[in-house]
């Protein structure tokens, strides 16, 4: 298993100091990737639970964010060239770019620019969104019935202006002549790019066996589901025709994290299953199923309020020193 970090930049009250201490400890640690959280507002109306969907349209979630609309948060994506220059070797990425919010073009180089700032450590995650008031905050209410298709053409202009001298695409949402588009990425044919989906297996599995992704990332999901989620992908690898295997990808899930001094419930509940929240006796336990289960790189996900990032770093290394060794030898 290669070990993820997400990075709590997503809370009520957060300082870079937090975040930069935890890329630390992530990089002596020897994690494969960090990654931020893309969030771009936080709609007042979440504070009285009245969003128009669930969190991330997730049955089970309420219709409410974690964070305060009045929070200090801070948003991801800029975080990721300041990531690059504060580390050598871990890996660094956004779970996950929601694409209507940005130009593809304009993305794509952006893109390849920080492929070069990091040396060739950059991953790419790009999903669709899902909550209709932040499209609205992002100048993209226009697109959030079409989103899943704004996603496809995304990643069809990034790897096509990553591949090519010279590129033009006509599509819905961009539509340009024949153009150079500067700087090609650090890695070759471009950096690995991740599709997130959270409802709908089949549609994640056929962008990702379509597009010859690199592999996928969930939210919360147990070793039942990403059992369910390889088996899906697997098929439409096949259906396509593919020489691929989903052995041959990155499976990843993103899971609330904390180490507790005693034995949680971890009945099954949905998405809010402790299934990463618990004894070390119960994480690893859970981390072997999902060894078992396929899953390839646990995405570790501290938690939005009362846990200290004090809290955070001393259970990354009890993860790393002490329950990893026992998940490797099984």
């Amino acid at each position: 298993m290669k070990l993820a970090l997400y990075l709590p930049n997503f809370r009520t009250e957060v300082t870079l100091k937090e975040l930069e201490d935890c890329t630390n400890l992530a990089e002596e640690l020897d994690f494969d990737s960090v990654w931020t959280l893309d969030r771009i507002v936080v709609p007042e109306s979440s504070d009285r639970g009245e969003l128009q969907y669930s969190f991330g349209m997730m049955e089970g979630l309420p219709t409410a964010l974690p964070v305060a609309a009045r929070g200090t948060w801070f948003q991801g994506w800029p975080l990721i060239p300041w990531l690059a220059a504060k580390t050598t070797k871990v890996r660094i990425g956004m779970s996950i770019t929601d694409t209507p919010y940005r130009a593809p073009g304009v993305l794509a180089t952006e893109l390849a620019t920080v492929d070069h700032l990091c040396n060739g450590r950059l991953n790419v995650g790009v999903g669709s969104g899902w909550m209709p008031e932040e499209f609205a905050a992002a100048s993209a209410s226009h697109i959030f019935p079409k989103r899943h298709k704004h996603v496809r053409e995304t990643i069809e202009i990034m790897q096509g202006i990553w591949t090519n001298d010279i590129f033009e695409y006509h599509g819905e949402f961009a539509d340009f002549g024949p153009c150079g588009f500067g700087a090609k990425p650090v890695q070759q044919p471009h950096p690995p790019i991740f599709f997130s989906g959270l409802k709908d297996p089949k549609r994640s599995a056929s962008r990702i066996a379509k597009y010859n992704l690199s592999g996928w990332i969930g939210i919360q999901d147990t070793p039942e589901e990403i059992k369910t989620w390889r088996t899906e992908i697997q098929r439409e690898l096949e259906e396509l025709g593919s020489s691929r295997s989903v052995d041959d990808l990155e499976i990843s899930s993103m899971l609330w994290f904390v180490i507790t001094p005693v034995d949680m419930d971890q009945t099954p509940a949905g998405k809010v299953t402790n299934l990463m929240v618990g004894s070390a006796g119960q994480i690893t336990d859970m981390l072997k199923r999902y060894k078992e289960a396929g899953l390839t790189m646990p995405m570790f996900w501290p938690p939005f309020a009362d846990v200290p990032t004090a809290k955070t770093l001393d259970d990354l290394k009890t993860l790393k020193n002490e329950i990893m060794p026992k998940v490797d030898a099984m």
